[in-house]
């Protein structure tokens, strides 16, 4: 009598430790992929919004764009000066697509968060499937913010010299960002611990 009440107590015990390691483990794996969701979705937000204020504050922005692209606050007499680009239309069609970028970064972002969203309980492979949307939207914003801003503004037109219209800095913490949350994101998931019965 006494041996089965010692091995029920033991059995009781190891049962009870077995749930809770599983709740534990699946609260972990549950967190790890809300705060993952929660980045993807902060990433869509800024690039959305960034889109609706260009779009409803056009000319501000289209200064920063006339600016480089003219090169006009460059280093004087610099011998770079032959690639500048004098056209209005052809500042508002550079604008123009950095605003398609933009919104697309964003649209794309949000998505993923919604993808990722409906499968927040699922397997880990479905979860991990879900995260492809998030690889497309942040290569779209790697190439708008280091692409667009540091490739053809900052070396091509030479941003970098002008005092007063350099937006290298803020491409940077755009894209680094976009870099560090696609690092977390990309990161396999667990699947949930089976229940012990």
């Amino acid at each position: 009598m006494i041996f089965s009440l010692k091995r029920f107590y033991t059995l009781a015990e190891t049962r009870i430790a077995g749930r809770t390691t599983n709740r534990s483990q699946g609260q972990a794996v549950l967190e790890m992929r809300i705060a993952k969701i929660t980045m993807v979705a902060c990433l869509a937000g800024f690039a959305i919004l960034v889109t609706f204020d260009n779009l409803t504050d056009y000319g501000t922005n289209f200064e920063f764009v006339r600016h480089v692209l003219s090169m006009d606050t460059t280093f004087p007499g610099n011998s770079l000066l032959y690639r500048r680009v004098t056209s209005p239309a052809l500042w508002n069609a550079a604008y123009c697509l950095i605003i398609f970028g933009e919104g697309l970064t964003g649209l794309t972002l949000a998505s993923a968060a919604v993808a990722l969203l409906r499968q927040l309980r699922s397997g880990a492979d479905r979860f991990n499937r879900a995260k492809r949307f998030v690889f497309i939207g942040a290569t779209c914003g790697f190439l708008v913010w280091f692409f667009g801003f540091m490739v053809v503004g900052g070396e091509w037109f030479q941003m970098w010299q002008s005092p007063s219209w350099n937006g290298q800095e803020a491409a940077f913490r755009f894209y680094l960002t976009i870099l560090v949350a696609l690092i977390f994101v990309n990161q396999k998931d667990d699947d949930f611990p089976n229940p012990q019965r």
